[in-house]
């Protein structure tokens, strides 16, 4: 699109709608919520920046490309069902350190894997369309 109005609103509705996905991540390990949702969220906010601009424009601010993301938040996720292991309980139990604790570190898995893979699959889809 070549509103400069929507261009405009879609960085600053983008920013707000992160802050809001890290938000329901960091909520939702002891409420609804956590990293799927969040992940999907923060992907939202990207497809806009991209309706916006241009799938390049996307790729170009991204830190590392979406395979890094899907495939680090795999091995977190994995580690955070594995650690209980290590310490005499089953798979995927909850371990605390004070606040803090597995199933937090498995949601941030979650929570890139989500936005890795569902970015990828966006971003090359908008890639063959244009």
């Amino acid at each position: 699109m070549s509103s400069i109005i929507f261009r405009t609103s879609a960085h600053i509705v983008t920013v707000l709608m992160l802050v809001f996905s890290v938000y329901l991540l960091l909520r939702g390990h002891n409420n609804p919520g956590g990293g799927f949702i969040a992940g999907l969220i923060a992907v939202i906010a990207f497809a806009l920046l991209m309706l916006a601009e241009t799938p390049d424009y996307v790729r170009e601010r991204l830190i590392y490309p979406p395979p890094a993301f899907a495939g680090c938040g795999v091995l977190i996720a994995l580690f955070a069902g594995l650690l209980p292991l290590f310490f005499g309980q089953p798979f995927l139990s909850g371990l605390w350190l004070g606040k803090i604790g597995s199933p937090l570190l498995f949601d941030v898995g979650v929570y890139l894997a989500v936005i890795g893979s569902v970015l990828m699959i966006l971003l090359n889809v908008e890639e063959e369309l244009s």
